[in-house]
């Protein structure tokens, strides 16, 4: 990968970094320069602007000019053919030193007196860029007639020849490489603030037509653009030849300066060729995984990352152009290729190691690059593909980071270093914490490939040597641990004095659209039902349970407690597991303690039953709606402040259809009740005080509305709190009496009374000025 300073520059500020820091810096962070060097433009070598350019009176291949040096007009003949051409060239004043010992000196040429020499590139030790004289204009800075053109940063480069292992595709370009500097040198990158060229009015939507055939591995974006007069720049042609590529179309040298710049691949088509009844149709197939045809006038005109037909690029008289710009991830192309027979271009190269992802910065950078080389006018928008993209995260620790690395490194070193290399940082409240890869690293996929990009930046010299530590990772895959918590699941809900249901995932399609349930819809419904009554996939668990309990009943049964773990598919026919519970009838067994008649099972007792089996909850007013759910006595089940399922009681004119007792359901999404990881938190060694707290609030308020306010107020010492009493009377009219339970403990004293007054206090007051709220 070779490099130019300005270039670079463009990207991240590089002023006061010498060449030397520079070298340091990139074989500090891994990206090994291979060779570096600079390009020094003799001195008396200046600006010089064409006043008159004439035919030698006596030579026809000769031309003599009269061109301003600053220091005044010298006469100077010129023997290259694009001279008539330039307006602002690179001269060699008397007294110049060219490379070769090459030194200017008053001369006559065939009778004509000359004071100077008209250069090209390779006369002042550049690389050659093209035929003839080199043409300067205002792409290498401000022309100022006299200015020695050694002052030019842009054209006495620094030249960097990077060698990247095969991993590191995201530094395939001046960006990518820029991205890791700016890290490694603690300075922002610079602002992709490209400004596109004009627009027409008429919209692409009216000149391309894109459909989609299959599931699209690869994201591609289009633009259409009336191209014209396309040229390079000096400064294009003369980067061209410095990174060593070499075209004899402009319009293709482009496309590779943009490639090279931001590292997006790019192509252009000819749009005529790819026009069928005066639109473009282009139909973008998945052919297997990997492989993407974009196909035209049914004939395939390039494999996405792989190929392009030669007939279908873009021609420099053709005024019409398609560009494309395109990701696909670099693995599964790869691949592909690899079980194929396809031809690849040169570009397969770029996306084989991987491209830039943000297409976006590529499509601003060459509308920008156009405008300034070519006349061109894009059409209004771009037509876009995108891919499923599942982002890459990885759980750290800092200490398991410093570990393998052999060294300690802090925790906010450790992030800041991530984020500054686009890495997104999740759950960073303790030493455990993740991070999402940046999909332009597709080769980072665990934590030794995090920690190597940590070691890039701190400088490898600056780690002491240490014997790697290898530790096996836990082998529990996500089917494992969904079995055992169904297992232990089972086993709560069995103590519960609950009996698990196993019933068919069909159900009756009259019925659940009579109780307000959404079904699957019809045309991906079943085909050949197993019975007419099990005529569809079940939407929900409850009237196969409530079909049970009708019959446990009829069978005398007089308390009956259900659960089924299951799944249910909905409109559309995507699958889920649900956990559902159902009770009805006597809440116990007959006993003397009862003397025989039990109460019925009531909302507070089957509250109960279901926190004994999944745990800790929270209940809301219940956002459901079916023909099952009683309108007073339902509510919603919150877990870590997510809704997930609901509880109610049987409506009372269902019950009654069914000719059941009183009977509570309650069914809730499995995936919510799955355990997540939990840090231990320490025991405080010091004894907690219990402090009650009774408050006279609006009876619309409720607890809920108490408990944020009560959580809002993050004291250390403060640890848990519930309600113990809810109280109304007629003489509290519109109000209701609410006793809150509360538990304070410090970790590291007993407290004193003074402290837990003070917290209790703290609390009153809180409640006071959001709720309201008086002391009873």
């Amino acid at each position: 990968m070779i490099v130019t300073k300005s270039w670079l520059n463009e990207f991240v500020d590089l002023e006061g970094i010498s060449n030397e820091k520079l070298y340091e810096t990139f074989n500090s962070i891994g990206l090994e320069v291979d060779h570096i060097s600079s390009y020094v433009i003799p001195k008396k070598v200046v600006v010089g602007k064409i006043i008159s350019c004439e035919k030698h009176p006596d030579a026809d291949k000769l031309n003599v000019c009269q061109i301003d040096v600053g220091s005044g007009i010298r006469q100077i003949v010129c023997g290259a053919a694009n001279v008539v051409d330039a307006r602002y060239v690179a001269v060699a004043t008397l007294g110049a030193v060219l490379p070769g010992d090459l030194e200017i000196k008053y001369a006559k040429l065939r009778g004509v007196a000359s004071e100077g020499m008209v250069c090209s590139a390779v006369e002042l030790g550049l690389p050659e860029v093209g035929k003839g004289i080199l043409i300067l204009d205002e792409s290498i800075g401000t022309l100022e007639v006299g200015r020695e053109l050694g002052s030019c940063e842009k054209v006495a480069d620094t030249v960097i020849e990077l060698e990247l292992t095969a991993n590191r595709g995201d530094c395939l370009s001046i960006y990518g490489v820029a991205r890791d500097l700016s890290v490694a040198l603690e300075r922002k990158l610079k602002p992709l603030e490209h400004q596109s060229s004009l627009k027409e009015k008429l919209g692409i939507a009216r000149m391309v037509e894109i459909q989609a055939r299959g599931e699209i591995d690869a994201d591609l974006s289009y633009m259409l653009a009336s191209v014209d007069g396309v040229s390079l720049s000096c400064l294009v042609a003369l980067r061209l030849a410095m990174i060593e590529i070499k075209t004899s179309e402009p319009l293709a040298g482009l496309l590779q300066y943009s490639m090279h710049a931001v590292g997006v691949t790019m192509r252009a088509y000819d749009a005529e060729n790819l026009k069928d009844d005066g639109k473009i149709h282009l139909h973008i197939e998945s052919r297997q995984k990997g492989i993407v045809a974009v196909i035209a006038k049914g004939e395939t005109v390039s494999i996405v990352g792989i190929s392009q037909d030669v007939a279908s690029r873009a021609k420099e008289e053709r005024s019409i152009v398609l560009f494309e710009t395109s990701y696909i991830h670099p693995d599964l192309l790869v691949e592909a290729v690899a079980q194929s027979t396809l031809e690849r271009d040169e570009i397969y190269y770029r996306t084989s190691r991987g491209s830039e992802p943000q297409l976006y910065i590529g499509a601003q950078y060459l509308s920008s690059l156009l405008k300034s080389n070519a006349d061109c006018t894009f059409y209004d928008g771009s037509m876009d593909i995108s891919s499923h993209f599942e982002p890459v995260t990885i759980g750290l620790s800092s200490e398991e980071v410093s570990s393998i690395i052999g060294q300690g490194i802090e925790k906010s070193k450790i992030v800041t270093i991530l984020a500054s290399l686009g890495f997104e940082i999740h759950s960073s409240k303790n030493e455990n914490f993740g991070v999402v890869v940046p999909r332009f690293r597709h080769d980072v996929k665990n934590i030794q490939d995090v920690t190597e990009e940590i070691v890039r930046i701190i400088g490898i010299n600056n780690i002491a040597a240490q014997p790697m530590s290898l530790v096996e990772s836990n082998q529990k895959t996500e089917a494992a641990v969904r079995y055992a918590y169904k297992k232990e699941l089972r086993q709560c809900a069995s103590a519960a004095a609950l009996d698990e249901n196993i019933s068919y995932i069909f159900s009756d399609r009259s019925r659940l659209e009579a109780n307000g349930f959404a079904c699957v819809k019809e045309e991906l419904d079943l085909v050949n039902p197993i019975t007419e009554e099990l005529n569809t996939l079940r939407s929900t668990m409850m009237i196969n349970l409530l079909e049970a309990v009708k019959r446990n009943v009829s069978y005398t049964k007089k308390s009956i407690g259900l659960f089924e773990i299951g799944a249910v598919f909905d409109a559309k026919r995507r699958q889920k597991e649900m956990f559902a519970v159902i009770f009805c009838g006597q809440k116990e067994s007959e006993n003397v303690a009862n003397s025989g008649k039990p109460a019925m099972i009531d909302f507070a007792s089957f509250v109960g039953k279901i926190g004994s089996i999944i745990g800790t909850f929270e209940l809301a007013p219940c956002s459901y709606k079916n023909r099952l759910i009683h309108p007073y006595q339902s509510a919603d089940i919150l877990i870590n402040g997510q809704k997930c399922g609901y509880l109610s009681k049987l409506h009372p004119v269902v019950q009654n259809e069914y000719g059941i007792y009183e009977t509570f359901f309650s069914e809730i999404d499995w995936d919510a009740l799955l355990p997540e990881h939990i840090n231990a938190k320490a025991v405080s060694n010091f004894q907690g005080v219990y402090r009650d707290l009774s408050i006279v609030i609006n009876k619309q308020i409720s607890y809920g509305q108490v408990n944020k306010v009560i959580t809002a107020l993050e004291s250390e010492i403060l640890k848990e709190w519930y309600p113990v009493d809810v109280y109304e009377d007629k003489s509290l009219g519109g109000q209701k009496s609410l006793t809150v339970r509360f538990m304070i403990q410090s970790m590291h004293k007993t407290l004193e009374e003074s402290e837990i007054e003070s917290v209790m206090m703290l609390i009153l007051n809180s409640l006071e000025h959001n709720c309201q709220a008086k002391l009873r």
